[in-house]
């Protein structure tokens, strides 16, 4: 999300006093007649302040997407790394001060129009202090505002369009490894909240069809009974995108969790996205090379009626991989969507 730079109350007032004087002066300078010239000075430097503060408040409010209107994921993503309500309040907050000041500009303009030169001055200094007190009372709004521009700056860049899998299994079975192998580039790393080392996405193209992986290391890595509820909510936010989940088990168990372990993980997420997955068995080469008893990386093998058996590092199985995924379509996510 694109937050424009966000002022302080200072900033506001200096930049809305400052150039209402400069309009003010131009006033000073021009032929109105000297009875009124008093007055049109002071009601310029009211109507002036107003505008420029407003003008600012409107171009946060302008550039700031509506919330309702983003892509569920991006609403949970905001939900999690800021908190929804939290900015639907400040930028309220910010749009009431900008009605406030609409309407102080037209009382103010009105006494100033309809009073000597002396009392315009009192007007027009009574106007400033309650600009002032309007534009303080939303210092937090907008501290928050720009909390969020700094969290929210290295969002990831989600194609909503392609089929999108996400990528699954404990740490060191070779993800990021089959995520190159599959792309053939590196992959585009962006911030996720409550992810160790961010999120990782690369894009593959077969036949026109558009393929976006997702791997999110420090998320989809470890039980999901140890997880708080910040990061449930964060597996809910990728549940919206997912279409299928590819879920790698280390059948050599060198990533130091045994098949047990990535067996009961495997059925945690499996429960979670309530999709149809793909299985590989990585490191196979490592299972024959290191004399691994085959009898006993096979019973967790045959728990499945279809796994591909691949070895990411020497590129081994990338084309049955291919394969299976050219099939993949999109989902209808609204029917798949569960609540914890």
């Amino acid at each position: 999300m694109m937050i424009p730079t966000i002022p302080t109350p200072d900033e506001l007032l200096d930049k809305g006093f400052r150039r209402a004087k400069k309009a003010a002066d131009k006033v000073r300078t021009s032929k109105v007649p000297r009875r009124m010239k008093g007055k049109k000075i002071e009601e310029t430097r009211v109507i002036a302040a107003c505008q420029i503060i407003k003008d600012s408040l409107k171009m946060i409010l302008n550039r700031v997407p509506s919330i309702e209107q983003l892509p569920e994921f991006y609403q949970d993503y905001i939900d999690i790394t800021v908190g929804v309500d939290e900015m639907k309040k400040s930028l309220g907050a910010l749009n009431w001060a900008f009605g406030i000041l609409t309407q102080l500009e037209k009382d103010f303009g009105s006494k100033i129009r309809r009073s000597d030169s002396e009392k315009a001055t009192m007007y027009q200094r009574q106007a400033y202090g309650r600009i002032a007190s309007v534009v303080n009372k939303i210092k937090k709004d907008l501290n928050f505002l720009d909390f969020a521009k700094a969290k929210l700056r290295n969002m990831p860049t989600i194609d909503f369009e392609a089929v999108t899998i996400v990528i699954a299994g404990f740490p060191n079975v070779g993800k990021s490894t089959l995520l190159r192998q599959i792309t053939n580039a590196e992959p585009e790393v962006a911030n996720y909240p409550f992810t160790t080392k961010g999120i990782q996405i690369g894009h593959l193209e077969i036949n026109w069809k558009k393929i976006q992986f997702i791997d999110t290391p420090g998320l989809l890595d470890r039980p999901i009974m140890d997880m708080n509820d910040i990061e449930l909510n964060a597996m809910v936010a990728l549940e919206h995108l997912a279409d299928t989940i590819l879920f790698i088990f280390d059948g050599s168990e060198t990533c130091g969790f045994p098949l047990e372990n990535q067996l009961n993980l495997y059925n945690e997420i499996k429960k979670v996205f309530n999709l149809d997955t793909i299985v590989l068995f990585n490191k196979m080469d490592i299972v024959k090379t290191k004399e691994i008893d085959e009898n006993y990386v096979n019973q967790y093998i045959n728990q499945f009626n279809e796994v591909i058996l691949i070895s990411a590092q020497d590129g081994n199985g990338i084309e049955k991989i291919l394969n299976k995924i050219e099939s993949i379509e999109k989902t209808q996510k609204e029917e798949k969507f569960e609540k914890y």
